[in-house]
């Protein structure tokens, strides 16, 4: 096997049951409770209209402006996967468009993380199948490779396994580990929860703003 030119098997993955209890929780939420350490940048926005994203990642590694791999991913696809492609961020070259997005949509993929470049950017807000990419470029992809499909990504420093649970919404993208899934989900439900509660205090005007104070002095500050 020839590396640079790899498909590797994916040993497990998160269940999908599991994977749609994240689609009620914010991505804020879900980092606050990993402790605000990961992240997969800034630059990775939304293509899509409107909707989140959740479930199992299918990896591809490719080199910048190459969709010959992130094709083959498409064809080996389960339902409920989301197609996470590290292509290095340059954004010369567009990865996927409309007849590749429509593929994926009869194929039953949930959603894409591109670290590079989409086109028909209107299609995928037609279409609006959950698409996360770090920009739009006119410029068609090459088809030639290298690629490894179920290999380890990383995009902006996290690192992103296959299986894991990938999750996005308006405020971008995160990467759960297989084996912190349950514990990341109980306990990112607590804090919805205790934020449903604050919401409610703020509404009835009954918010505590004591700790503000509170910091400043202890920081030295004269506080009025």
């Amino acid at each position: 096997m020839a590396i640079g030119f790899r498909i590797l098997d994916r040993k497990t993955s998160v269940d999908l049951q599991t994977a749609k209890k994240f689609l009620n929780l914010p991505v804020a939420n879900v980092s606050d409770c990993m402790s605000r350490l990961t992240a997969g940048g800034s630059r990775i926005r939304p293509m899509h209209r409107t909707g989140q994203l959740a479930g199992p990642a299918l990896t591809v590694k490719t080199r910048p402006g190459d969709n010959l791999m992130l094709h083959k991913a498409i064809d080996l696809a389960e339902p409920g996967d989301i197609i996470v492609c590290d292509a290095g961020g340059d954004l010369t070259n567009s990865l996927m468009g409309e007849l590749m997005l429509s593929h994926a949509l009869k194929r039953g993929v949930s959603g894409f993380v591109l670290n590079g470049a989409i086109r028909d950017a209107e299609a995928f807000l037609d279409i609006n199948l959950p698409v996360f990419a770090a920009g739009v470029s006119h410029r068609g992809p090459y088809k030639d490779g290298p690629g490894e499909i179920n290999v380890s990504v990383a995009i902006d420093g996290m690192v992103i396994k296959p299986g894991d649970l990938i999750i996005g919404d308006w405020d971008g993208v995160l990467c759960v580990p297989l084996n912190e899934v349950d514990i990341i989900l109980k306990k990112t439900e607590e804090k919805q929860y205790a934020e449903i509660k604050e919401m409610k205090k703020i509404k009835a005007g009954q918010w505590d703003r004591g700790w503000v104070d509170k910091i400043l002095i202890e920081r030295g500050c004269d506080v009025p």
